[in-house]
């Protein structure tokens, strides 16, 4: 473990599966507390917390939509509440749609932009107000960015 990492936070959006599950793991075995923010998979969430915690770290999970700026607020300030100190952010979670474009409803739209852009940037802010020198902000996005998928 590092010794900078001891006594750190890490907050980790998306964190209950997939890549933001792997990143929270591995700031785990780092030794950064870490909070493993998720939306819909309760089990999911508490089995990250779990092996998080079999290894030896500290970790909680905690519920918030990140499309849903008072959620993102619940969100820091639970682990804030938590562990008292912010010192990196992993804006990992993101939602896409799997239709083609003329299908999607205004609704859906709404939602892919809260999550990705909106979420993010306050996600950012929030972060930015809490966080000492030396802490960090990791925005991850995917291919779709770059590469038009064909429906």
């Amino acid at each position: 473990m590092p010794e900078n990492a001891a006594g750190k936070t890490a907050l980790v959006t998306g964190a209950s599966r997939g890549i933001g599950k792997a990143i929270a793991l591995k700031l785990g075995t780092m030794g950064f507390c870490v909070a493993v923010n998720y939306v819909n998979d309760d089990a999911a969430a508490a089995a990250t917390v779990a092996e998080i915690e079999a290894g030896g770290g500290s970790a909680v999970a905690v519920r918030a939509d990140i499309g849903n700026v008072e959620e993102v607020r619940t969100l820091f300030d639970h682990t804030l509440s938590r562990y008292g100190r912010l010192d990196i952010l992993v804006n990992n979670a993101g939602v896409r749609l799997f239709k083609p474009m003329a299908a999607v409803t205004e609704a859906e739209y709404d939602a892919v932009f809260d999550t990705n852009v909106k979420g993010v940037f306050f996600a950012c802010q929030m972060a930015a107000r809490h966080m000492a020198d030396g802490g960090r902000i990791i925005n991850i996005s995917s291919s779709v960015t770059r590469v038009l998928m064909a429906n």
